[in-house]
């Protein structure tokens, strides 16, 4: 009897510290202003000023809930998050793009290149919070968005890009040639079907040792959602990943 008693309360124990660790890594809501005044929705996972810092971008039709649980992880890890609703986005879980709600009501228009300005206050903001350089993390639009800044903004110093395309060459020039000689550190992937053509847009880049495509050896995700539980081969990436975030951190 008492030998179950003790496994009880060591349950009960386990549990409650699971929960209290839970619970204090539940996300700070904040809010700034993008370029053009707009109200942007930002979740905040914020736990020591000196740690590097992650800015979340999401995938079409989504919004900051596509990394609720890939926050936590990284929050874990050591790194202070900010994940954004841009204004080009949609639900996601039942949870409102809550830019995209305010951007509707102010008759503002809601494309993925609107949604460019967002991400430019986004990093404008994080790096005065921080007063650090940060690393810039896009999903699908956002990655290829991600991978136009890092190209030529100073405040990026390394950039993680799911599933990014030359989506944007008509508007801003082919992506492709932007990266020519680009030399950031650099995580890069998709799924497996995507990857040669992330093969082809990476082709210019630099290649040094801290410039990583990653290709799945499954089928894989389109996008951030790779790395959700619920992926069969969200392992293999999350593998990938912190490889490349050790490295990362140790340079700093």
């Amino acid at each position: 009897m008492k030998k179950l008693l003790s496994i009880s309360i060591l349950y009960m124990l386990i549990f409650s510290s699971s929960t209290a660790f839970g619970q204090e890594i539940k996300p700070e809501k904040i809010s700034f202003s993008s370029l053009d005044g707009l109200k942007i929705s930002a979740n905040l996972f914020h736990q020591n000023n000196n740690f590097p810092v992650i800015l979340l971008c999401h995938q079409a039709r989504y919004n900051k809930a596509e990394y609720d649980e890939i926050a936590v992880e990284l929050y874990k890890k050591g790194f202070n998050l900010i994940a954004i609703d841009q204004r080009s986005g949609g639900t996601l879980f039942d949870k409102e793009n809550e830019t995209f709600v305010e951007a509707e009501k102010l008759g503002k228009p809601t494309t993925y290149l609107d949604a460019e300005q967002d991400i430019e206050a986004a990093i404008n903001f994080a790096y005065r919070k921080y007063n650090q350089k940060i690393i810039l993390w896009g999903s699908s639009y956002s990655s290829t968005l991600s991978l136009y800044f890092a190209s030529s903004n100073d405040k990026i110093k390394a950039v993680i890009a799911f599933s990014p395309g030359d989506y944007f060459a008509e508007q801003k020039g082919s992506l492709k040639n932007k990266l020519d000689g680009f030399s950031k550190p650099m995580f890069a992937t998709s799924s497996s079907e995507e990857a040669p053509e992330l093969t082809d847009l990476l082709s210019k880049i630099e290649e040094n040792k801290n410039q990583i495509q990653f290709i799945p050896v499954e089928k894989g995700k389109h996008g951030s959602k790779a790395l959700w539980k619920d992926n069969s081969d969200n392992e293999e990436y999350w593998k990938a990943l912190n490889s490349f975030l050790d490295v990362l951190k140790k340079k700093d």
